[in-house]
């Protein structure tokens, strides 16, 4: 069995320091076999921000891959911006779009941030050709794909949760990770835990988002995922901070519109509370 802690949106500036203690020690006590942070390190990819967080990420006691998140690209140095906009992030630089290879399952990044786009909200997700094709590379690199998850920092589709992605060729990119048998995308960026199994012109392809470590909560307090997987098959738990919410109380008993039921003797996955 393999177990993985998936966390996001730490937002290093509006940081909810008691539940980032807490998931550090229980990262320390459970020793999970890694650690997928998909995005949104900081809050304004500040100087300061990074330094506290790259300090957090190296202290955890676990191998760690990291995603880059529309909040961690300079806000107010443009130069900086197209030019070098990862400079602040030096430190973890070797844990950035890295590849993971655990006994039974690969995590192989897929970039969704864009330092500049063809329209207004440079926030939202964007997955260009040249992303897309390094990850689908890397994935047919794999000698024996048991189960293979993709990390990004925005849901490529909509995931019936408060928060909006509708990233840019989303639809496309999930589509052929469906085409090359990935598992599931691991996402963050709306602030809420979903799982849920989308349809494409490949097949079905599972969506999983991790809630928020930050203050800038919605509709659940701060959490992670735990994964744990086995035999080929990926269940979820979310773990949540700062308020007794028992993990029935964030799921819903109907299949999400245009979705995969989950197949035979498996639970219902956690979605996030009160959906819109």
């Amino acid at each position: 069995m393999t177990r993985l802690f998936h966390i996001s949106d730490l937002h290093f500036g509006c940081e909810d320091r008691q539940a980032l203690a807490w998931v550090k020690d229980r990262i320390a006590a459970e020793r999970p076999d890694a650690v997928a942070i998909t995005g949104d390190l900081t809050m304004r990819a500040r100087s300061r921000e990074f330094q506290a967080c790259c300090d957090w990420i190296l202290s955890l006691a676990a191998p760690v891959t990291v995603e880059v998140g529309n909040h961690d690209l300079p806000y107010f140095n443009l130069i900086e911006r197209f030019v070098a906009p990862y400079r602040r992030i030096r430190r973890i630089e070797r844990l950035v779009e890295r590849e993971l290879k655990l006994p039974g399952v690969t995590l192989v990044p897929l970039k969704t941030t864009a330092r500049a786009q063809w329209r207004f909200n440079w926030s939202r997700g964007y997955v260009g050709p040249n992303a897309l094709r390094r990850s689908l590379d890397a994935i047919a690199e794999i000698a024996d794909p048991q189960v293979v998850l993709v990390t990004a920092h925005h849901p490529l589709v909509e995931a019936n949760t408060r928060g909006k992605a509708l990233t840019k060729g989303g639809e496309r990119a999930l589509a052929a990770l469906a085409k090359a048998r990935v598992t599931a995308v691991l996402s963050g960026h709306v602030h809420d835990p979903f799982d849920l199994i989308k349809e494409t012109a490949n097949g079905p392809v599972r969506m999983i988002g991790a809630g928020t470590l930050s203050l800038r909560i919605r509709s659940t307090p701060p959490s992670f995922n735990e994964l744990t997987i086995e035999g080929g098959a990926v269940r979820v738990k979310v773990r949540t901070f700062g308020e007794d919410i028992p993990t029935p109380a964030m799921q819903i008993d109907d299949v999400p519109p245009n979705a995969e039921p989950p197949k035979p003797g498996e639970p219902v996955a956690p979605v996030a509370a009160n959906p819109a």
